[in-house]
């Protein structure tokens, strides 16, 4: 796996809770209204807050393109590791109690079908993030570029790419942050002042 996907799977993992598959959502306890005065007229109904009423709607073409995007660009691999991470964290967390293993593993296998679904679930809201982004439009010129035999082999040369550019740029770091130094320490002393 490429360090940006496994940083990506690292930091899905360390912002959730242990075995934690899918968002849980709190609902706040609910507030008494308070009274209305007489002759007052009554509040607005508040806005539905319904995903319906949350998401714009695209064309079946629109989102079958955005999902085609998204997928043949290679993000989606993106999520190929995080499901497993979650069942290997769940192992580890486990790993004192050895006479569950065997149950663990079983309960584990039984769920990749739902894990799957969650799967799924981050394509279709990836999908509809490229398609609130790109016009339909913009999608089928990418989609033909992605097609297309240097559009498969930028995705396929993209994780060594990747990782080559993140050694780059550690070596580019520190090299740029040596020479902003010396520059700083250089043009400081031409003011009288002399930095450690």
């Amino acid at each position: 796996m490429s360090r940006r996907l496994a940083a990506l799977a690292a930091l899905v993992l360390a912002s959730a809770p242990l075995g934690a598959l899918a968002p849980v959502h709190a609902q706040a306890p609910a507030q008494k209204p308070p009274a209305a005065k007489p002759g007052a007229k009554p509040p607005a109904a508040p806005a539905p807050s319904t995903p319906a009423a949350q998401t714009p709607a695209y064309s079946a073409n629109h989102l079958a393109l955005a999902r085609e995007v998204m997928l043949n660009s290679g993000i989606a691999r993106s999520f190929d590791s995080i499901i497993p991470a979650f069942s290997d964290r769940i192992r580890q967390g486990a790993v004192t109690r050895p006479e569950i293993t065997k149950d663990l593993d079983t309960v584990l296998a039984s769920l990749e079908p739902e894990m799957e679904l969650q799967k799924q679930a981050m394509i279709e809201t990836a999908a509809r993030i490229y398609a609130s982004r790109l016009s339909e439009a913009e999608l089928n010129e990418i989609a033909t570029f992605f097609r297309s035999p240097a559009g498969k082999r930028y995705v396929e040369t993209q994780p060594q790419v990747l990782d080559e550019m993140v050694q780059a740029m550690q070596t580019w770091t520190q090299d740029v942050s040596e020479y902003i130094m010396v520059r700083v320490r250089a043009e400081m002393a031409k003011k009288g002042h002399q930095l450690q």
